[in-house]
């Protein structure tokens, strides 16, 4: 009887605790998945370079990985300047993405520009509002 008594008791704990658990779910507010997809028309049309488009001959490699060092090593550059895209092909560095401001856009710039190997900067930075 006492055997009895403990499972039955066990089984309505363990009953219990899934429900409880369904209820919290319930009741967390859904979220919603990011959507970048306004600002991933543009690259749609392949017009537009995208990290896919970064060559893999060592050399421009090497110039986008000192390019990278050089932005990140400036402590006056915001999060958002500091992860532009930076993608070469064959010398051509194309920058995208937000920066802070007009100043920091045009610091990021001569970064890339003083960068050996590079031939030419396609700046399409953009100031975020």
């Amino acid at each position: 009887m006492r055997t009895r008594a403990l499972g039955l008791i066990l089984a309505v704990l363990i009953l219990g605790c899934g429900k409880k658990d369904d209820v919290s779910k319930r009741d967390q507010p859904a979220q919603t998945a990011a959507d970048n997809s306004g600002r991933n028309v543009k690259d749609a049309d392949g017009a537009t370079k995208t990290s896919g488009d970064q060559s893999e001959s060592e050399a421009d490699r090497t110039i986008t990985q000192n390019i990278r060092q050089a932005i990140v090593a400036d402590d006056s550059l915001s999060t958002n300047g500091k992860n532009v895209k930076i993608i070469t092909v064959d010398g051509t560095v194309t920058l995208r993405g937000p920066v802070k401001s007009e100043k920091e856009k045009e610091a990021i710039v001569a970064k890339a520009q003083q960068v050996a190997g590079v031939k030419k900067v396609d700046n399409q930075l953009e100031i975020a509002s």
